[in-house]
């Protein structure tokens, strides 16, 4: 019997896949299975991976956690070899409720990747919760301020940089995911460090590990890991 769908009220799941090639991956069934995902309904990015962190990455978008819960598995028997992952959900801040609904459907339901933004990063983030630097401990308008200076920061990169933010809170270390679209390498890097210097940032976040990676189809992105 089938598992029964699992569907959050309000936008879609984000699982972010970062894998190793292994003595057991198989082109032709890694391939079926990114097209299996989008065939059930499933946005798949596919990315080549730079450094040692891994070789591939995967980011899946779609309704249901079962799917994406299927696509892993798919993706596992085709020799894939999970170096490891992040679980999100898109979201609209509370910062952003009262935007007008053309300005949020891209945060809830986004189509990716955008055209002609081959570059990719992905790192996690929290609020940091210090003594002297607890960012629940801030009223909502003093929080509601920081994060207007913090998004004019980003809107400067607007056309260059698309930016997507997922909410993890419960559901994986960190409380978001910042996943990065850019068109040049260089405008990760720049679009990065102009917001840091914003207080939300410089202040108040803890960042994890960084990944960037170049975004293709699947087929190419198999290639660029040599795989044969």
């Amino acid at each position: 019997m089938p598992v029964e769908q699992l569907v959050p009220r309000e936008g879609w799941v984000v699982l972010h896949l970062f894998w190793k090639l292994g003595p057991r991956s198989d082109v032709e069934a890694i391939t079926a299975a990114v097209k299996a995902a989008e065939g059930a309904g499933v946005q798949v990015v596919t990315f080549a991976v730079l450094g040692h962190k891994a070789d591939l990455g995967s980011m899946l978008l779609g309704p249901d956690i079962v799917t994406l819960r299927q696509a892993q598995s798919t993706l596992a028997l085709a020799g894939l070899e999970l170096a490891t992952s992040y679980v999100s959900l898109t979201e609209v801040s509370e910062y952003a409720r009262g935007m007008p609904p053309e300005r949020l459907e891209p945060r809830l339901h986004p189509q990716l990747p955008p055209d002609g933004m081959r570059a990719l990063c992905f790192y996690p983030m929290s609020k940091r919760r210090e003594a002297t630097d607890n960012w629940y401990q801030l009223d909502y308008e003093a929080r509601l301020s920081l994060m207007r200076e913090h998004g004019a920061s980003g809107h400067r990169f607007a056309g260059r940089v698309l930016q997507l933010v997922t909410g993890s809170t419960g559901l994986d270390d960190y409380e978001w995911g910042v996943t990065l679209f850019a068109c040049t390498p260089d405008d990760l890097k720049e679009c990065v460090h102009a917001m840091r210097f914003d207080e939300a940032s410089a202040r108040y976040a803890d960042f994890g590990p960084f990944y960037t990676g170049v975004v293709a189809s699947v087929e190419d992105v198999l290639g660029l890991c040599g795989a044969s």
